[in-house]
This record gives structure tokens, sequence and C-alpha cells, in this order.
């Protein structure tokens, strides 16, 4: 569903998550964004340098700790905030999703990712 409604904006899934968590709270160390959502540094650096190479995000150095990063939005990347939110409500409503949390769902994906890890299935 998402990948339908996301595919325009030239955005994955992870992306996306990525986005609504600055969207949420922007300037944030990139290790604050992989606790939020889960994601290792392994994962979540290809997803942030894409998105850098996109134009919708900028990575910077924190002045705090110079081997952190502070990851933030462009102007691009706000501006798509409204289009892009609107495009996956439409999507939600039209599948009667609206009680879908996507950080919920990401978390459930992920422990039952990891039950099938542990059975060996």
């Amino acid at each position: 569903m998402y990948s339908r409604v996301l595919g325009p904006f030239q955005l994955t899934f992870p992306q996306y998550l990525v986005l609504l968590v600055l969207w949420e709270e922007d300037h944030l160390l990139m290790k604050e964004i992989g606790d939020r959502l889960g994601f290792g540094t392994g994962t979540l650096n290809p997803i942030i340098n894409r998105m850098i190479a996109q134009g919708r995000l900028l990575k910077e150095q924190s002045t705090e700790d110079k081997r952190a990063w502070v990851i933030s939005l462009t102007e691009k990347a706000k501006k798509e905030h409204e289009p892009i939110s609107q495009a996956v409500y439409e999507k939600l409503i039209s599948c009667n999703f609206l009680d879908v949390n996507a950080l919920t769902l990401m978390k459930n994906l992920k422990d039952l990712n990891a039950f099938f890890e542990e059975m060996d299935l």
C-alpha cells in the first residue's frame, strides 16, 4: 500500500518513517532517529545518505560530540510534509486503515520478523 502512495514522491517506506520522525521533531542526532525507529546505524546510514542525495535532509557534525551527526529537514522536505501526508491519509481512508500508526506497524513487523528468526523459519 505504501509503495503505491510513496512511489510518486520517490520515497521508500523506511525513508518515509525517517521523515515522520523529523516532521515531529527536526534537528535530531542520527542515533536518536535510529532509536525511535529501531534501526541500527548500518541500516539508517544508507537511508539518510540517499535522502541527502534527494535533497530532503542535511547532515551536520554535532557541536557537542564530533562523533555524532545532526540530521535536519531541508525546505524541500518541509514543503512535502502536507502533500505526502495527504496522499497517505487518502490511501488509508480508502483501505479503512485509519487506526494504523506507521511506527507501531513497523515495530510489530520487526517483532514478527524476530519471532520467525527465533523459530528458524
